[in-house]
C-alpha cells in the first residue's frame, strides 16, 4: 500500500476513535439547551439608579458619622435624587469644618455653597454614576453566577446583554418558582439597632424621626396559616452587612419544632465591629434585617465577642437552603427585574429532540437511498462518509462543551446536504473524466484533485459567514452557526481523507481496474 494511504487510514481511525471515545455516553457529553431538555430564560434589567442611590445614602450616613465626631451639629443631611446629599448646620460657624470633613468625599463635587446659611450639597461627579453603573451590572452577573453554580445547574447560560441587562439560560431546571426566587433577591443583609425612642403608633401615623424608618417582620400563624405584618421603628444606619460574612448554613431551629434557621459566621473585621456593637448596645434590640425586612430583633444582653448570630423567621428547609446560598454567593449590588422570562417544560424539550432527530434521520435516509440508488458503490462510500461525518460533528460538539440546540439540529440538517453536496460534486468530476476517455486511475484523482478547489471555496465561504453569525448573534442563532460550522469542517476532512481513501483503496491501489462502480 502506499505510503500517503497508510497516513491517511491512520488519521481516520485516530479521528474515529476519538469520536466514539468522547461520545460515550451521550448523555453525559452532549450538553443539550433549553429549547431541547427544557429550563428557563431570563432577562432582568438592573437597576443601577438605585445602586446609585444606595451609594450615596452610605456616603452620607459616613459623612454624619464624621461630623458628629468632630462635635458638628447638622440640622439636616439627607439624599436628594439619587447623587446629591444636601447638608444643613445647626450653626454657620462650622462651615470651614465642614469644607473640611467634605473634602474628603472626592467621589462628590461641591454645588450651591452658601456659607451665610451653612447650607450646601454634594454632588456625585458623572464619572463616578457611570462606573457605578458598571459596577452594578458586572456584579450582579457575579453574584447570579455563584448563586447558579451553588444552586446545581449544569452548564448554565449567564451572559451580560447591552449596559444594563443580563441573561440567563438554566437547561434542565425543574422548578422556575424556586430559580427565580433564587437569582432575583437582592439578599441585603444588615444589622440596624431598633429606635426604642419612637412609639410604634406615633411612627404609623407619620411622626417619625430622619434617621428611623418603618421596616416590618412577616409571621405566619402555625394553625390558620394567616400571615400578619408586624411594624419595627428601626435606625437608618447599617451597622454591619452581609459582606463581612464568611459562613452561612442550615440548622434545625431549636426553639421552633419542624423549622429551620440559618447560622452565620463573620470575618475578623465582621467579629469585632459586631462585638463592639453588642458592647456599646447591651440592653438595646438589634433588628436583623434581610431586603427590607425584619426577620428577627433579639435584645442583648451582653457582648457577642465570637463572631457568630442565627437569623430565624420560621423558614421551611428549602427557604433556609435559599437564603443560606444568597448570603453566601453575596447580595446583589442592586435590585433586578425579570424582564422577559421564558419557560420551556421537560415534555416540550423532548418533543423537540424527537421531532429533531425525526427530521434528521429522515433526511438522511432519503439521501442514503438516493446515493446508493443513483451512484452505485461510490454512493455506498458517499453513504459511510456521511455517516462519519455526523459522528465527527457531534464529537467535536461535546469535545468542546458546545451546546447543542433546536436550531443547532437544522444546522445539521443543512450540514448533511452540504456534505451530499460535496460528494456529488466529486463523483460528476469523476464521470467527467472517465467520459473524456480517462483510466479509472487517472480519473479518480483528476476528479478529487479539481473538485477539491470548488469545495473549499464553498464551504470556507459559509464557514466565514458561520462565524459572522455566531459573533453577532444571539443566542438561538449560535447554535445554528456553531453546528454549520463544525459540520462543514467535518464534511472538508471526510472529503479529503475518508471518502479519497475509500476510493484509493478500491481503485487505485488496484493493479488493475476496468470500470468504476458511479
Amino acid at each position: 500500500m502506499p505510503r500517503n494511504l497508510w497516513t491517511r487510514g491512520i488519521v481516520v481511525l485516530v479521528v474515529l476513535l476519538g469520536s466514539v471515545w468522547y461520545l460515550y455516553p451521550p448523555k453525559q457529553t452532549l450538553n443539550l439547551g433549553l429549547d431541547l431538555q427544557g429550563g428557563i430564560h431570563l432577562v432582568l434589567g438592573v437597576e443601577v439608579d438605585k445602586h446609585v442611590a444606595s451609594q450615596t445614602d452610605r456616603a452620607a450616613e459616613d459623612l454624619k458619622a464624621q461630623l458628629e465626631r468632630k462635635g458638628i451639629a447638622a440640622r439636616r443631611i439627607a439624599r436628594e435624587g439619587n447623587a446629591t446629599i444636601a447638608i444643613e448646620l445647626a450653626s454657620p460657624q462650622a462651615w470651614n469644618d465642614l469644607l473640611t470633613v467634605a473634602g474628603e468625599f472626592q467621589r462628590f463635587e461641591r454645588r450651591n455653597e452658601e456659607a451665610a446659611a451653612g447650607r450646601l450639597r454634594l454632588v456625585m461627579s458623572e464619572t463616578e454614576i457611570r462606573r457605578l453603573h458598571d459596577d452594578a451590572v458586572r456584579q450582579g452577573l457575579e453574584t447570579i453566577r455563584n448563586r447558579v453554580d451553588q444552586f446545581g445547574v449544569a452548564e448554565p447560560v449567564i451572559t451580560r446583554q447591552g449596559a444594563e441587562r443580563i441573561l440567563i439560560q438554566l437547561p434542565g431546571v425543574q422548578d422556575p418558582t424556586r430559580a427565580k426566587a433564587l437569582i432575583g433577591r437582592t439578599a441585603l443583609l444588615e444589622f440596624k439597632l431598633l429606635d426604642e425612642r419612637t412609639p410604634v403608633e406615633e411612627a404609623l401615623k407619620g411622626s417619625l424621626p430622619e434617621s428611623s424608618e418603618v421596616l416590618y417582620q412577616r409571621r405566619v400563624d402555625k394553625e390558620t396559616k394567616t400571615e400578619r405584618k408586624v411594624p419595627y421603628v428601626v435606625q437608618k444606619r447599617t451597622l454591619l452587612t452581609g459582606a463581612e460574612l464568611t459562613r452561612a448554613e442550615v440548622q434545625a431551629d431549636p426553639n421552633s419544632p419542624g423549622n429551620w434557621q440559618v447560622a452565620i459566621e463573620f470575618t475578623a473585621t465582621g467579629t469585632r465591629i459586631f462585638g463592639e456593637v453588642t458592647e456599646q448596645n447591651v440592653g438595646r434590640h438589634l433588628a436583623i434585617v434581610l431586603d427590607g425586612n425584619v426577620y428577627s430583633a433579639p435584645r442583648i444582653n451582653e457582648r457577642i465577642p465570637g463572631g457568630r448570630a442565627v437569623i430565624t423567621g420560621q423558614f421551611t428547609v428549602d427557604e433556609a437552603r435559599d437564603l443560606a446560598i444568597v448570603l453566601r454567593a453575596g447580595a446583589l449590588p442592586a435590585p433586578v427585574t425579570i424582564l422577559e422570562e421564558r419557560t420551556v417544560g421537560p415534555s416540550l424539550g423532548a418533543d423537540s429532540v424527537r421531532q429533531g432527530l425525526i427530521a434528521i434521520t429522515a433526511s438522511a435516509a432519503v439521501v442514503f437511498v438516493f446515493m446508493l440508488f443513483y451512484y452505485r458503490l461510490s454512493g455506498l462510500i458517499a453513504d459511510v462518509a456521511l455517516g462519519l461525518n455526523l459522528l465527527i460533528l457531534f464529537a467535536a460538539m461535546a469535545a468542546f462543551g458546545a451546546t447543542l440546540t433546536l436550531p443547532g439540529l437544522a444546522g445539521i440538517a443543512l450540514t448533511v446536504g452540504m456534505a451530499v453536496d460535496t460528494n456529488i460534486l466529486i463523483f460528476e468530476r469523476i464521470r467527467e473524466e472517465l467520459r473524456l476517455g480517462k483510466t479509472p486511475r487517472s480519473a479518480v484523482d483528476a476528479g478529487f484533485t479539481r473538485a477539491l478547489r470548488t469545495i473549499i471555496d464553498t464551504h470556507l465561504t459559509v464557514m466565514v459567514t458561520a462565524a459572522i453569525l455566531y459573533n453577532f448573534g444571539t443566542g438561538s442563532v449560535k447554535g445554528f452557526a456553531v453546528s454549520l460550522f463544525v459540520g462543514l469542517a467535518a464534511s472538508l476532512f471526510t472529503a479529503y481523507f475518508f471518502t479519497r481513501l475509500l476510493f484509493d483503496l478500491a481503485y487505485v491501489g488496484r493493479r488493475k481496474v476496468e470500470a468504476i462502480s458511479i
